[in-house]
């Protein structure tokens, strides 16, 4: 049936026996083809009646639908055309595992960074609104936690007060707490709020009663105490109501019929409203259910029966982390743990487990978990908190103003830093090393491997007067990488015949400097490795180390533009030091999803690219040193 189904216009002919139908035909493709390719799984199958409900009874494109996260529009695309092209899911060249504009006009924001629907909605419906659009509509789906973060209170607050607005929230709660309040009494409840009769019944009532002297005033507060108090126990609408936003439900999200109705009365009310649906995260695939901390929130390849990884899974730099983290805090009680509602995707579950009143998880909140480590550090506590890179960049000024301007000892851990892949632009850990760079007094710290993600972490807690960062990759971590010797806290892995190039190496880059170096002096080129383990600040003795050699080549998974390899030069320029030097990193640009090896072949990061330049470079200038004084002098040095 879902091959019938190329545009959501396509759902009006279908009756209410075919909706079902279809339902479990979406949920069967939905475990069939991500089993195959990984992708966010759980919330997917928890909306699949929502979102087939919501597509009845709008009409995309004209009408706007949004989502907050847009990992849970795996089903809206499904309905939208690209059901066929689900085996491409996250994939090179194939449908994103977010809304995407590329693919589709049925598609609106791209960045999939919880919390921001409601101030796209609100954006968008204002500009209908003042344009004369009456007849365009914008569905906001927020779920799976979005409403933790508080941009979204910070829209709801500016939604409330407008009066002409065709904005219709969709609640997407996953949570079990408020499933006991669904049935008739909850459903005649919410049909009473949006009658507009109603409405106008409790409009007189106030009016007659407040002209009653004496006893009137007394009637009616009674009344309307009663009235709000049977509500709260039936539905939990009242901190919705309590800012002035009309509220519907809870509703069944399961329940094709009964979504539809809600919907279709909100569509008609003509102003800002919220339905609440009540889903089950994992419906309808026994292994998804069963996981509790997670409800397959987001899995890899899979056995689509058991739910089992299809792969053996080797060590993670996560686990890494979250194994030393755990040791720390065996000796360091002053070690506090926090999060933004990742606790197993940061490895934090660990900590929790050993600590759980040493760990806090503020829910999708950066913001508010950056600056309330500063509070954590006045006290004398040294909190870690572990994020994703890509979400540092929405607690940059806390980051800035709250933590680093009070010299609090806080230490950030990043996983997913550099190109991370399936994800697309938004998930891509590549602004981090910039970002912080500019950051007044930041300890910058980026392990090459295991043991020196455990030594670094460790020298990070140890900082207590300042901020400090521990950022690493996503994925397997590879073999420990020794160094020949350590120069002022410098590692040496790799050591030229000749000193003709210094190539310093970011972090995780280390493996493909190695080998670029090794290819280079097979090429008669000598190259010379180093890690130096902290990139901010930068050690001093590396403008020593650098005037031994004829040209540097800096080698990170950051973008260049403002990054270490920027930084460096800018050392050396104070210095006074004139080396050429070369910066391999990140084109300034969004990359799409893709695998991470791909994606850094694409821009030119392997060994083979890398050693390729290095020796072209280096015969480059052995050329200009081998001009005429006079020429030598009008050339501009390579960089």
């Amino acid at each position: 049936m879902l091959s019938q189904i190329n545009s959501p216009a396509d759902l009006a002919a279908l009756s209410h026996e075919d909706l079902i139908e279809l339902s479990a035909e979406i949920r069967g493709l939905l475990i069939e083809k991500v089993s195959k390719t990984g992708g966010h799984l759980g919330p997917n199958l928890g909306v699949v009646e929502l979102t087939v409900a919501i597509h009845r009874v709008f009409d995309s494109p004209k009408d706007v639908i949004v989502f907050d996260t847009g990992h849970q529009s795996y089903v809206h695309k499904m309905l939208t055309g690209r059901g066929g092209a689900f085996d491409t899911l996250r994939q090179r060249g194939g449908i994103s595992g977010y809304p995407n504009r590329r693919e589709s006009e049925h598609d609106v924001i791209e960045n999939s960074h919880a919390s921001t629907a409601l101030s796209w909605g609100d954006g968008i419906s204002r500009g209908f609104s003042l344009q004369g659009a009456k007849d365009r509509h914008v569905v906001v789906v927020v779920g799976d936690g979005a409403l933790t973060g508080g941009m979204s209170w910070e829209a709801l607050n500016n939604i409330a007060p407008e009066q002409k607005r065709n904005l219709v929230i969709v609640v997407n709660d996953n949570e079990r707490s408020y499933s006991p309040t669904i049935g008739g009494v909850a459903t005649y409840l919410s049909t009473l709020r949006v009658t507009s009769g109603y409405e106008k019944f409790l409009d007189w009532g106030k009016e007659v009663l407040h002209k009653t002297p004496v006893v009137g005033m007394p009637i009616y507060e009674t009344l309307h105490g009663m009235k709000k108090g049977i509500k709260d126990i039936v539905a939990p609408q009242g901190m919705f109501e309590d800012l002035g936003l009309k509220y519907l439900g809870p509703i069944d999200g399961h329940d094709i019929a009964a979504m539809e109705r809600a919907l279709q009365q909100a569509k008609e009310y003509g102003a800002p409203i919220l339905v609440h649906a009540i889903t089950e995260k994992g419906k309808g695939h026994k292994p998804a259910v069963a996981d509790e901390a997670e409800k397959f929130h987001a899995v890899g390849v899979i056995d689509p029966e058991s739910g089992e990884p299809l792969a053996k899974s080797a060590t993670s730099w996560t686990k890494v982390f979250a194994q030393e983290l755990v040791e720390i805090g065996k000796t360091r009680t002053d070690i506090v743990a926090i999060t933004a509602a990742m606790l197993g995707p940061t490895g934090l579950d660990q900590f929790q487990a050993a600590y759980p009143e040493r760990t806090i998880d503020v829910g999708i909140a950066e913001q508010h978990a950056v600056t309330s480590a500063a509070g954590l550090a006045f006290t004398g506590l040294h909190p870690v908190v572990a994020v994703y890179s890509t979400f540092l960049n929405r607690a940059f000024d806390q980051l800035l103003l709250d933590v680093a301007l009070h010299k609090a000892g806080v230490t950030f851990v990043l996983d997913r830093s550099g190109v991370t892949g399936d994800d697309g632009p938004s998930h891509h850990g590549i602004w981090d090393l910039a970002l912080t760079g500019i950051v007044p007094t930041m300890h910058v710290a980026a392990p090459r491997d295991g043991a020196r993600l455990k030594e670094l972490l460790r020298e990070a807690v140890a900082i207590n007067d300042a901020p400090s960062m521990v950022r690493f990759p996503k994925g397997a971590v590879q073999e420990d990488i020794p160094a020949f010797e350590r120069r002022d806290g410098i590692d040496v892995l790799y050591r030229g015949e000749s000193a003709d190039v210094l190539m310093i190496s970011v972090g995780a880059m280390a493996a493909i400097a190695v080998e670029a170096a090794s290819s280079a002096y097979r090429e008669g080129v000598g190259v010379t490795v180093i890690d130096p383990r902290w990139v901010k600040p930068l050690p001093e003795s590396l403008v020593r180390m650098a005037e031994r050699y004829k040209s540097v080549v800096v080698l990170e998974d950051g973008i260049r533009h403002a990054g270490i390899g920027s930084a460096i030069s800018e050392m050396f320029r104070d210095a006074g030091v004139l080396i050429p030097l070369h910066s391999i990193g990140v084109p300034l640009e969004f990359i799409e999803h893709s695998k991470r090896g791909e994606i850094l072949s694409d821009i030119g990061i392997t060994a083979q690219n890398i050693s390729r330049s290095v020796v072209e470079w280096s015969s480059t200038l052995k050329e200009e040193m081998q001009l005429p004084l006079d020429e030598n002098a009008d050339r501009k040095q390579p960089r």
